[in-house]
């Protein structure tokens, strides 16, 4: 059985979300080995309270498409769905940049980004078939619906 746009969807945000946290555990690696992860540009009074929200709405975000997902399958929620696939996309291939641009560069936290970037593309493959298909009536045929 092929899986649905659905459950395709739902799993490439999944493992998406697990590589986002294993880039996080990748950075925090050094503290397991009595290293520092501090930068040189660091500072101890810098508030970074904001960059924590922006982490967690990062990450909170799929997590509310991917239980919508099960939910729905409407047109515009496709659309808006398609939409931050791409945005994300966005994100991750800027992110790539930032972190070619800091030194020394982590050649694994790079690997582990393209890796999380190709997966977005793939992501946004699907959702991009998801929102041209038709799927809404299969489903609600294989559901006795109609």
């Amino acid at each position: 059985m092929v899986a649905s746009y659905r459950e395709k969807i739902i799993t490439l945000w999944a493992v998406f979300l697990l590589g986002i946290l294993f880039h996080t555990q990748l950075g925090l690696m050094p503290l397991f080995h009595n290293l520092s992860v501090a930068t040189s540009e660091a500072h101890e009074t810098t508030d970074i309270a904001w960059v924590l929200w922006l982490m967690l709405g990062f990450f909170v975000i799929p997590m509310g498409l991917i239980i919508t997902a099960l939910f729905t399958h409407s047109k515009p929620y496709r659309r808006l769905h398609f939409g931050v696939t791409v945005v994300y996309s966005l994100l991750n291939f800027f992110h790539i940049v930032a972190d070619l641009l800091v030194q020394p560069i982590a050649w694994y936290q790079i690997a582990l980004m393209i890796i999380l970037f190709l997966i977005g593309i793939l992501l946004n493959i699907v959702a991009f078939q998801w929102m041209h298909s038709r799927e809404t009536h299969r489903l609600l045929q294989e559901h006795s619906v109609l």
